[in-house]
C-alpha cells in the first residue's frame, strides 16, 4: 500500500512538472514570436500575442486603453518607423501560474534604437484559449 501511494505521488509530481513546462514554454514562445515580429517591423504580427477582443486592457504611461484595435492603433502611432521601433528584447521573465487558465508574467523590456534606447518593466496577465496563451492585460512602464 505504501509503495502504491508513493508511486501515485511520484506520478502526480511528474505530471505537474510537465504541465508547468508546457505553459512556461508556450508563454515564452508567444513572447519570443512577438520580439521576432517587432524586430522585423511587423506590428500587426506582434499584436498576435494579444487577445483580439474589446476586453483587452493595455495600461501605459497615459493610463488604460481598452480593446485590441485601440492598442494596435497606439502602437502604430508611437512606433511609426524603424528608428522608433529598434530591436526589442525581453529579460528577467518570471512566470507564475495562477490557475490552469491564467498566468502572471513579470519582466523587463528594452528597445535598442537610433532614436535613443528605452526600456522598462511590464506585468502581463496571460489567459489560455484552447492551446494558445494570449495577453489579456498588459501594464507596461
Amino acid at each position: 500500500m505504501k509503495k502504491l501511494l508513493l508511486s501515485f505521488l511520484f506520478l502526480l509530481l511528474v505530471g505537474a512538472a510537465f504541465a508547468q513546462a508546457d505553459y512556461d514554454k508556450a508563454i515564452r514562445k508567444t513572447m519570443n514570436d512577438q520580439a521576432i515580429a517587432w524586430n522585423r517591423g511587423d506590428v500587426d504580427e506582434f499584436m498576435k500575442g494579444y487577445w483580439n477582443s474589446d476586453s483587452l486592457v493595455f495600461i501605459g504611461s497615459k493610463g488604460p486603453v481598452y480593446g485590441y484595435q485601440p492598442a494596435l492603433n497606439n502602437y502604430k502611432k508611437v512606433y511609426n518607423g524603424p528608428e522608433k521601433m529598434g530591436t526589442l528584447t525581453f529579460s528577467d521573465i518570471r512566470i507564475t501560474r495562477l490557475s490552469p487558465e491564467y498566468c502572471f508574467v513579470i519582466g523587463k523590456w528594452f528597445l535598442k534604437r537610433k532614436a535613443g534606447d528605452v526600456g522598462g518593466t511590464y506585468t502581463l496577465l496571460f489567459r489560455k484559449f484552447g492551446s494558445h496563451w494570449l495577453i489579456v492585460v498588459d501594464h507596461t512602464s
